[in-house]
């Protein structure tokens, strides 16, 4: 069993005076982790070391930092086995794909090394007798409160790009996913000055809490009711609010593509980690000619996938990481059924421990039942048969999120026009997955705001200073 600690200004402790959480295996129940949850006290404590250490940390040479960087990504790479074990044991993730997750976030920290230093501002043309810099310098401290459900991977990029800039950080993990959030601090910390990491642990009043603090950036990545509210209370301290929240993802299935191909890329995008990704198919328009075929194929691939713990290396498909995520989702899937959506497979919840939910596809669904509105966030894909590609466009493109879509298309034209057209940050053509490295959006409407990822996201952690520099006037006026 994990024993969580918190780092304040470069001291672990691990006192619990507010109270101590307790995280389960979602696979058995068993206890995985003990979290102590931090007072107010220990907040703010927190935000004063981050924001006493802040100036020495920006002065820090980029290329000192960004060495800091490599020798974590290094110690990270080597400890992944232990962190993808971790993250296993509280979140239900099959190892597998959890080592995949800890390995992204190393090539983050690492492409984050590599980028920070070469950034700079640009001269302005002006006067003859003067120079004109635009110069991006850190913001400060950065709040960063991470998410269970890639809890390695998102925070090396959060945290990565604050560090690399010059900030320093005030991180939070999600409380369901604190003990891997704790082993990447201990590994990181062992690279960085005391102070200029530090970390929190406990539920949504320490986040909401955290996020009300004089910091400078909060940055978030989660739920959409929470983003709003930590946009709230950034519009009331002054903090910048960078934001990726939740998603409704569409996937279009046009007309001229292989139904099997297309079924088969569906399942990959819906029940992937179990459907717990922020851009997870969540919602599925498939055009009337190939829709049969699509169906029995997607029904297929949804009852071939092996559900188990993720430490059987035989597990496709692992828990939802608590019987409270399971509850939310098998409402939805039952209140689907009760308006008429039909069950073609799954839907049922398993006997016996943890929080399992099979892999579950439904069909006649309309755009009014929660399964095709709201966010899901589990492994169940809902199908509406449609008759054009305008209508798939547009029913798609009807929605409060704006994460990402996917289209499946053999038409050039219907390519152009989705990614034209659809109010998303990311448009996925023939992939529900993938995309080079360094790839950024802005996510929109309900699903956020600003870069979250990329080389972008450094510069959304860099205010912009312009700089006017002129010789002294007067007699003799001279440098």
């Amino acid at each position: 069993m994990y024993q969580v600690q918190q780092l304040i200004g470069g001291v672990w402790d691990g006192s619990g005076d507010a109270g101590w959480l307790t995280v389960v295996d979602p696979a058995d129940g068993s206890p995985v982790s003990r979290v102590p949850v931090a007072t107010d006290a220990e907040v703010e404590s927190a935000v004063k070391a981050a924001r006493a250490v802040a100036p020495s940390w920006a002065r820090t040479a980029p290329a000192e930092r960004a060495e800091a960087l490599r020798r974590a990504a290094d110690t990270i790479e080597a400890n992944a086995d232990r962190l993808a074990e971790a993250e296993t044991a509280e979140m239900g993730r099959p190892l597998a794909a959890a080592r995949s997750g800890i390995q992204a976030g190393v090539s983050t920290l690492r492409q984050y090394a590599e980028l920070a230093p070469v950034r700079g501002g640009r001269s302005l043309a002006g006067g003859a007798d003067a120079i004109d810099l635009m110069v991006p310098q850190p913001r400060g401290v950065v709040a960063a409160i991470t998410p269970w459900n890639d809890p390695v991977s998102v925070s090396c990029g959060l945290l990565g790009a604050a560090l690399a800039t010059g900030n320093t950080v005030v991180y939070k993990p999600s409380e369901r996913s604190t003990a891997s959030g704790w082993l990447l601090a201990r590994l990181l910390d062992e690279h960085l000055p005391a102070g200029v990491l530090s970390m929190l642990t406990g539920d949504g009043p320490v986040g909401a809490t955290l996020a009300g603090q004089e910091v400078d950036v909060v940055a978030h990545v989660g739920s959409t009711a929470t983003g709003r509210s930590i946009a709230a209370a950034c519009a009331r301290s002054g903090a910048k609010a960078l934001l990726e929240n939740g998603g409704s993802d569409p996937l279009i299935v046009d007309a001229d593509v292989d139904p099997r191909w297309a079924a088969e890329q569906a399942a990959i995008g819906a029940f992937t980690n179990a459907g717990q990704l922020c851009v997870s198919v969540e919602r599925i328009y498939v055009l009337r000619p190939v829709a049969s075929r699509f169906l029995a194929g997607l029904v297929e691939r949804a009852e071939a996938l092996r559900l188990g713990p993720g430490r059987d290396p035989l597990s496709e498909v692992g828990p939802l990481v608590d019987r409270r995520q399971r509850d939310h989702v098998h409402g939805q899937v039952g209140a689907a059924v009760a308006a008429g959506a039909s069950l073609l497979t799954g839907g049922s919840v398993p006997d016996g421990p943890g929080s399992f939910y099979p892999p579950t596809v439904l069909a006649e669904c309309t755009d009014e039942m929660a399964v095709m509105w709201e966010e899901t966030f589990g492994p169940v894909a809902p199908v509406m048969v449609v008759d054009s590609f305008d209508e798939a466009l547009s029913r798609a493109s009807h929605s409060p999120y704006g994460l990402a879509a996917t289209v499946l298309t053999g038409s050039m034209n219907h390519a152009q026009r989705a990614w034209r057209e659809l109010p998303v940050g990311t448009v996925k053509i023939n992939a529900v997955f993938g995309g080079a490295p360094g790839g950024a959006a802005e996510p929109r409407g309900g699903s956020g705001q600003g870069f979250g990822y990329g080389p972008e996201l450094l510069d959304e952690l860099s205010a912009t200073k312009m700089v006017h520099i002129e010789g002294p006037g007067g007699e003799g006026g001279r440098w």
